[in-house]
């Protein structure tokens, strides 16, 4: 019998976390279900042709002070960027 614990998984990486696979601003997207702020946000952000996809927090950050966005949405990112640093 084979000893698991000297099997690499991973071939020497380190694990990836959720957050590091999906980026933000993907992970945001899949969220336009969910209520309240965060929800309302990823509704917008279905709609914004230029919505950063690939893009982290900062870079949608800089889309909503780019287009003139709610105050309201920009505590809805950092909501949802401890929501998505938590996977």
């Amino acid at each position: 019998m084979s000893d698991l614990s000297s099997h690499s998984w991973t071939d020497g990486a380190e694990p990836v976390a959720a957050s590091a696979a999906v980026p933000f601003g993907r992970w945001l997207l899949q969220q336009a279900d969910r209520g309240g702020f965060i929800g309302q946000l990823a509704t917008i952000a279905r709609s914004d042709r230029g919505f950063p996809k690939d893009g982290g927090p900062d870079a949608v950050r800089k889309r909503l002070g780019d287009t003139g966005a709610d105050p309201e949405m920009f505590d809805a990112v950092d909501d949802a960027e401890l929501d998505w640093a938590s996977f």
